[in-house]
C-alpha cells in the first residue's frame, strides 16, 4: 500500500464524519434536515470552534426549532436562549435575528423546503448558491460549508471539495488534485471525505493522528 493510501485510510477510517453527524442530523432528503443542516451551515460559517457549532445544532433541536416553521414563530427570546444553551453566546442576539428572517424567507420564497430552491437551481451550483445567499447572515462560506455536506443526497453538486478541504489534503502530503483524492478514498460518501479532509484543515491533531500511524 502506498504511503497516500495508507494515510487516506487511516484519515477516514478515523475522521470521516460530517459535521451533520456529529450534530445528530440524519441527512436526507426531506425538508427537515435539509433545514438543519442550512442552520448548521450558518453556525459553523462564523468564527467560533466547530464543537460550538454543533452544540449549538443540537441545542436548537432540542429546543424545538428544528424546522423553518417553528424558528419563526419561536420569540426572539427563545431563539436566543437556544443559542446560548449551545454555548454560541458571542453572536446570539444577531444570530437569533437572523435564524427567524431566514426561516420567514424559506417559508415565503419555497414553502419551508429546500428542495424547491434546489430545483429552482436547476443543477446549476452558482445559482444555487446565489439563492442560499439570499439567507440573512449566510454568506460564501456558509453556501461552501451546506454543499459540502449535502453533496451525497444531491449528487449534482458532487463532488464538492472546496478550498479547505484541499488544504487538509496538504497537510496530511496528500495530491491536491481532487480527482485523485477521490480515487484514493474509494467507496467512501464523498461528504465525508469532504468532512475528514475539513477536520485535517482546521485541527493538527487530526494530521499528527494519520501521520504517526
Amino acid at each position: 500500500m502506498s504511503d497516500h493510501a495508507q494515510v487516506m485510510r487511516t484519515l477516514l477510517r478515523r475522521h470521516a464524519r460530517t459535521y451533520a453527524a456529529e450534530a445528530g442530523i440524519r441527512l436526507k432528503n426531506t425538508p427537515q434536515p435539509l433545514y438543519r443542516t442550512l442552520v448548521l451551515a450558518d453556525l459553523l460559517s462564523a468564527r467560533i470552534r466547530a464543537s460550538v457549532a454543533v452544540a449549538t445544532s443540537r441545542a436548537l433541536h432540542e429546543a424545538g426549532l428544528r424546522d423553518p416553521r417553528r424558528m419563526a414563530d419561536a420569540t426572539w427570546q427563545q431563539r436566543v436562549d437556544a443559542l446560548g444553551e449551545g454555548g454560541y453566546r458571542r453572536y446570539d442576539e444577531r444570530t437569533a435575528t437572523q435564524l427567524g428572517d431566514g426561516a420567514r424567507l424559506l417559508l415565503d420564497e419555497w414553502s419551508g423546503d429546500l428542495r424547491n430552491l434546489r430545483e429552482e437551481a436547476d443543477g446549476d451550483a452558482g445559482e444555487l448558491g446565489a439563492l442560499l445567499r439570499r439567507t440573512p447572515g449566510l454568506g460564501p462560506t456558509g453556501v461552501t460549508i451546506f454543499l459540502r455536506e449535502v453533496q451525497d443526497v444531491w449528487p449534482e453538486f458532487a463532488p464538492f471539495l472546496d478550498a479547505k478541504a484541499v488544504e487538509g489534503a496538504e497537510r496530511l502530503g496528500l495530491p491536491r488534485d481532487c480527482a485523485a483524492l477521490i480515487r484514493l478514498a474509494g467507496d467512501t460518501p464523498r461528504a465525508e471525505l469532504a468532512a475528514a479532509l475539513v477536520r485535517a484543515a482546521l485541527d493538527r491533531k487530526v494530521v499528527e493522528d494519520c501521520l504517526a500511524r
